[in-house]
């Protein structure tokens, strides 16, 4: 019995490794322009772990990846983690200089991003990894993003406890100035807290496309 525990232990990691060959099993590209391109790899947590339901540190999480994106050429969009009848981890990536990412950024920085997360052990659950272009609609982050993105469309979502009474404006995103950020919606203009601001998102618009590189 004790030999035959040894050789299981012994054998974990040549299971990871079985594991890390078949995360390339799933590359999708059905289409030679089918928006966001995106590598998908199954990461799974030790079998033997008890579940927790402390919460995760995404800011950790954040810390591990954007050093393993910048390696490739790439900029980290954002980060997500979500349970969708399973735990998912959404990386969206882009090229730097660019407003996308090919398959191939994606399934290399996926490769070499899990035994990264494996090592940080950061996330206690099972969970499936998906690096992702942002696509059309990508996320905006921070000021950085409202700036280099003046002049498109947006859609942004306040928090619930901002004391603005309109908590979603789409509109064409123009300057900030004293922590407000500038949004023009039809024939009114909005004066929009930073620090109010949950979530933002470009609005693809067909008549202006956005040229990807």
């Amino acid at each position: 019995m004790i030999e035959k525990e040894t050789e299981a232990i012994k054998r974990r990691p040549r299971e990871k490794e079985r594991l890390a060959s078949s995360q390339e099993k799933e590359l999708r590209h059905a289409d030679p322009n089918p928006g966001p391109a995106f590598f998908f790899a199954e990461m799974m947590t030790d079998q033997t772990r008890p579940k927790t339901s402390s919460p995760i540190d995404m800011t950790r999480v954040r810390a591990v990846i954007e050093p393993v994106v910048r390696a490739h050429g790439a900029d980290l969009v954002s980060v997500e983690l979500k349970n969708e009848s399973g735990w998912v981890l959404r990386v969206f990536v882009e090229k730097s200089g660019t407003e996308g990412a090919d398959l191939e950024l994606c399934a290399n920085v996926s490769r070499d991003l899990s035994p990264a997360l494996d090592v940080a052990d950061l996330i206690a659950q099972h969970y499936n990894l998906e690096v992702s272009s942002p696509g059309l609609e990508r996320p905006l982050s921070g000021e950085a993003d409202f700036v280099r993105f003046a002049g498109r469309k947006a859609k942004i979502k306040l928090r619930h406890d901002s004391a603005s009474t309109q908590k979603v404006f789409v509109g064409e995103l123009g300057p900030i100035a004293d922590g407000k950020l500038s949004v023009q919606e039809g024939a009114r203009t909005h004066q929009v807290p930073l620090a109010d601001v949950e979530k933002a998102r470009l609005v693809f618009e067909m008549n202006k496309g956005s040229k990807r590189k």
